[in-house]
């Protein structure tokens, strides 16, 4: 008799007391190089907007052009949610913002968000 043994996905032994959650090393999947293109495209925009909106809209701006970042390491969901907080920051600058605004959504198209 055979025996066959698959293991996918995270083994975990846990041993002693008061243990809290899992390290995980695992390296994040490579973007693809037409979403890469449009994030860095839009950051570049988006900081040029940047001193057309309020200083809330700058705030926010500032505050999520690192998760946004194509080299930052987060979620699809967290950036998904960055994005669209920039987008509701550009609408607010008007026509300014639109070509932001367009862009955002297009992306949240590449990432299969929307």
């Amino acid at each position: 008799m055979t025996s066959e043994n698959f293991h996918l996905g995270d083994n975990v032994n846990v041993y002693g007391t008061n243990n809290v959650g899992i390290v995980r090393n695992a390296a994040p999947a490579a973007m693809d190089p037409e979403l890469r293109s449009a994030i860095a495209t839009l950051t570049t925009q988006l900081r040029d907007l940047r001193a057309e909106v309020s200083p809330l809209g700058a705030q926010t701006i500032d505050e999520s052009l690192p998760v946004i970042a194509p080299d930052s390491a987060v979620q699809r969901q967290v950036r998904a949610r960055a994005l669209m907080a920039v987008a509701g920051a550009a609408a607010t600058a008007g026509a300014p913002g639109v070509p932001i605004v367009e862009m955002v959504n297009g992306i949240l198209q590449l990432m299969g968000v929307q």
